[in-house]
């Protein structure tokens, strides 16, 4: 029997544990957990015993364990329910060595949630939103919605898993999520059922809550929440140009010129991208390439910059209709801003505001080995000027030039019309 011993407790407290657990703790001489925890079981310790109440301190516990070791003292670590499920288990068998610890866990509060619940949940998604108080998901100011934002694996689970359990905390509560889920453009497709004091006194659930219901509604803590939406059947790839706001070329000059789709399926092609591809999309216009990016790289994530504040705005708005919860916008000019961004494996430039030279050399640094750079050209001089710098930054590139003519209706007839060829330069870094 080693001399640490992790042990799961519910609310129930002393009542709920196994009698292997009441064992290691009548003689632990020192007890670790949160001041909750160590409150349900205190009654029944031995007189004398060492107590560590780990609340804002779980970076120290390792260290506890080896002083109270030192001092020839077993030790009993207090964790909720299964402590490998999102709990503190990783953290200990990574400080101290899986030999050094017996694992004895309760039933998890997801399993008692989904027993409460009446609800199967061998196919269910699980995440966890512990962690900094990032505050409520903001889809304006852009840097606060990226993926160190703590509701962010939750909101990236939501995006690809119909049904999704999620561990809270009091800060990431299950009504910060809801609003975060509106504020993404979900709506009524979404209900959300919360069970909160699981195996306490004053147990309670709320099953499939509406978002705007849960949204403006607090939960006591600890609670699980379950995230329940239709599965999104809408398609990942070649979204029509109709589908995407943008402005009135009459409204200003080159408003409007959004990638179209064949030049945008190119491109993408040509980016290359992977599920967990970090991806620039610079000069984003109404965010056509890099939102159809986000998708494909759905465990990846994308960060747009754009000059133009109409443009921004129409940008945001086709996030929203896309659910775009890796993407991440930024009004301003490039180059300025990027060094706050992480290393891309695909760059698209779809305007460089003038700065092409500046852009090409910082990408030329910045791309990751493998990685590519992806531009659309439509001006002889700004070819001229982005395949010498290529050059000169030592990146190998290739061109195709594509001409693209659609059908229209005349006179009950259909005839072609071309739209404006494109160069697309793709440059490569070597892995």
């Amino acid at each position: 029997m080693t001399d640490c011993a992790l042990i799961g407790i519910l609310d129930d407290g002393w009542a709920g544990l196994a009698d292997d657990a009441r064992a290691r703790l009548a003689r632990a001489g020192c007890v670790i957990g949160a001041a909750r925890t160590l409150a349900l079981v205190a009654p029944y310790l031995a007189p004398g015993v060492r107590q560590r109440a780990m609340d804002g301190a779980l970076a120290q516990v390792p260290a506890w364990v080896r002083e109270a070791q030192a001092d020839g003292l077993p030790v009993a670590v207090l964790a909720t329910g299964d402590p490998l499920c999102h709990g503190i288990a990783g953290r200990l068998i990574a400080a101290l060595g899986a030999d050094a610890l017996e694992i004895v866990p309760a039933p998890s509060t997801l399993q008692l949630a989904f027993a409460r619940l009446k609800r199967p949940w061998q196919e269910v998604q699980v995440a966890s939103c512990h962690g900094a108080d990032s505050g409520d998901w903001d889809w304006v100011s852009g840097a606060e919605h990226g993926p160190d934002h703590g509701l962010y694996r939750v909101l990236r689970a939501v995006a690809l898993h119909p049904v999704v359990a999620v561990f809270t905390s009091p800060a990431n509560g299950p009504d910060r999520i809801a609003r975060a889920l509106l504020t993404l453009g979900y709506g009524a497709d979404v209900r959300l059922s919360v069970a909160a004091r699981l195996a306490g006194p004053d147990e309670a659930l709320f099953p499939r809550l509406g978002l705007e219901e849960a949204a403006g509604q607090r939960f006591a803590a600890p609670n699980i929440a379950i995230v329940e939406r239709v599965a999104d059947q809408r398609q990942v790839f070649g979204l029509a140009d109709g589908g995407f706001a943008k402005q009135d070329r009459t409204a200003q000059e080159c408003a409007g010129l959004i990638t179209k789709l064949e030049v945008r399926a190119v491109s993408l092609a040509k980016l290359a991208l992977r599920p967990d591809s970090l991806v620039w999309d610079i000069g984003a216009g109404s965010g056509a390439v890099g939102l159809e990016a986000s998708r494909i790289a759905y465990l990846g994530h994308c960060w747009a910059i754009e000059k133009e504040s109409a443009q921004v705005a129409d940008a945001r708005v086709n996030a929203r209709r896309l659910r775009a919860g890796n993407y991440s916008l930024f009004e301003g000019k490039a180059p300025v801003g990027l060094d706050a961004w992480p290393d891309p494996d695909a760059v698209f430039v779809g305007g460089s505001g003038g700065a092409l030279d500046a852009l090409i050399e910082l990408i030329a640094t910045r791309l990751r080995p493998g990685g590519r750079l992806v531009m659309n050209l439509i001006a002889l001089e700004n070819l001229a000027a982005a395949t010498a710098a290529l050059d000169r930054v030592g990146l190998s590139w290739d061109l195709i030039q594509l001409g693209v003519a659609r059908s229209q209706p005349i006179l009950g007839l259909h005839r072609l019309a071309a739209l404006n060829p494109v160069w697309i330069l793709t440059a490569f870094k070597e892995s």
